[in-house]
């Protein structure tokens, strides 16, 4: 586990788990976790799924949850009242990565929901408008330069991404990236930065707490749980902070998960931090441990 827990000011909520000199991370997890483990029948559990359940690799289609972190989640699915993954990714391909049929999955940073059992995914109807606008920039705007510089390509249906991670020239890739994403401001679509990766968008609100929002409307859920390793996942945190402040949720926890990428915003953000995928390992057999 990581040394550093840090609290997330927000007015309206409950006071912010903060890590007191002397008082271990782990100790501050456990706080935060203790509300979802008093009454796990009445808590979800949310999850982001790379860097997060699953290490993050070189190409995005070598991505896979370990069969250990798996297990626990199969276990957590059980004893929870609610238990998704949410990703940047279309639903259907995060599923494909957890490999687990029994939890919901929010996909496309919240633009699809897939829910447990054989139901096909529900897209967002505001976001669905778009997606011939934005399909059509990344056939009109893909070039023979961005074959060279190994940029790599990825259709996730509402949202054209390009990655760089492992290019030859990172840097001369990631200026690639930045032309394309003026380009698409210049049609009226948005862009989002992550980590090596631009995402070319729908011009809508779309993010993960749109998305964790839309899936715990008319649920039985008191207490929330989210862990997350990149900036997208600070809009998961805030979406669950302003159902705190709304009182449709009692307490909600954000968890964040550390590695050598990680942005300060997440280290701000966060009520408290585990060490990789590792740690959200541990993270999940605490929820187990009774």
């Amino acid at each position: 586990m990581a040394d550093r827990a840090t609290p997330h000011p927000a007015a309206g909520r409950r006071a912010p788990i903060r890590h007191p000199v002397g008082v271990t991370a782990q100790a501050t997890l456990a706080q935060a976790l203790a509300p979802l483990r008093a009454q796990p029948g009445d808590a979800a559990v949310l999850l982001d799924v790379d860097g997060t359940l699953a290490p993050i690799v070189r190409h995005a289609d070598d991505a896979l949850v370990p069969e250990p972190t798996r297990a626990q989640l199969i276990g957590v699915a059980k004893r929870y009242g609610l238990v998704a993954c949410v990703s940047g990714r279309e639903a259907a391909i995060a599923r494909r990565i957890v490999s687990l049929g029994s939890i919901a999955y929010v996909g496309n940073h919240g633009a699809e929901l897939l829910l447990p059992g054989g139901g096909g995914v529900e897209l967002d109807p505001e976001v669905a408008t778009w997606v011939p606008r934005v399909h059509a920039f990344a056939r009109e705007t893909w070039t023979g330069e961005l074959d060279r510089l190994r940029v790599r390509r990825e259709d996730k249906n509402v949202i054209a991404a390009y990655h760089w991670r492992g290019a030859p020239d990172e840097a001369a890739a990631e200026q690639a990236a930045k032309g394309l994403a003026e380009a698409a401001e210049a049609q009226g679509l948005a862009v989002h930065f992550g980590r090596k990766v631009l995402e070319v968008r729908p011009p809508v609100p779309l993010d993960k707490g749109r998305g964790v929002v839309r899936l715990l409307a008319d649920r039985p859920i008191r207490a929330a749980l989210y862990v997350g390793d990149d900036l997208t996942d600070l809009d998961a945190f805030a979406g669950l902070r302003r159902l705190v402040e709304e009182g449709s949720l009692d307490t909600a926890a954000c968890v964040g998960v550390a590695s050598d990428e990680t942005p300060d915003g997440l280290l701000e953000g966060a009520d408290a931090m585990v060490d990789g995928p590792l740690g959200v390992r541990a993270l999940l057999q605490a929820l187990l441990d009774t």
